[in-house]
């Protein structure tokens, strides 16, 4: 689905690896009953290979095409960063829930500012992990799986109306302007304003929702 940050996860490395691939968007407001055969949990991402093998969850699959496929390791080499890197990762899924219970809750016209202190504490977190490291990226000099595994939800902030909890991270704006400049975030990047355009749609569980800006 074009507008999911999930399954952009997973377009990220499939672009950043140069893997050739096709791509069939589904409507998540209105689910065909084949895909419940390709994944039971009727969720996106999934992948499925030149032999019929069945791969989802956002996760599993950038692993696999990590794996599976040659080219640039994303995924760090080094035991223990690998670990780091999925230990961060958990902590960030705590997150993405966060972030979208937010918006829902500004659209309702919601008292906001418990969630939001929330959201910009967890950011520090990151934060501190690059003023630790003294990185421009999660791994190193260049973009690593992790980074592309939480870009999506940056890459919404603004949408989200989220935009003010990076207002005290320097490090994490500095980690945004530059993946804004790697190919594969500029190839699956959507437009702000259709993203919120979507956002208006999806809410009111609009059929057309997915359809959006085509």
């Amino acid at each position: 689905m074009r507008f999911c940050p999930f399954a952009q996860r997973t377009r990220l490395v499939l672009r950043a690896k140069g893997i050739s691939h096709e791509v069939i968007n589904i409507n998540l407001k209105n689910k065909p009953d084949w895909f419940f055969e390709k994944n039971p949990f009727g969720l996106v991402p999934v992948l499925e290979t030149s032999k019929g093998q069945l791969i989802y969850e956002s996760p599993i699959t950038c692993e696999y095409l990590d794996d599976a496929f040659p080219g640039r390791k994303l995924m760090p080499s080094d035991p223990y960063e690998r670990a780091f890197q999925k230990m961060l990762l958990e902590h960030f899924s705590k997150i993405t829930a966060l972030v979208f219970k937010c918006f829902v809750a500004i659209k309702d016209g919601q008292d906001t500012t418990a969630l939001k202190a929330e959201i910009a504490e967890k950011f520090g977190k990151f934060e501190e992990i690059l003023a630790k490291r003294n990185t421009v990226f999660y791994g190193g000099d260049s973009v690593s799986m992790l980074d592309y595994m939480i870009w999506p939800w940056f890459e919404r902030l603004e949408p989200f109306q989220l935009k003010d909890s990076l207002s005290h991270t320097p490090k994490l704006q500095r980690w945004m302007e530059a993946m804004k400049e790697d190919p594969a975030v500029k190839a699956t990047m959507t437009d702000p304003q259709i993203y919120k355009d979507y956002l208006q749609l999806y809410l009111k569980n609009s059929l057309e929702a997915c359809d959006y800006g085509l």
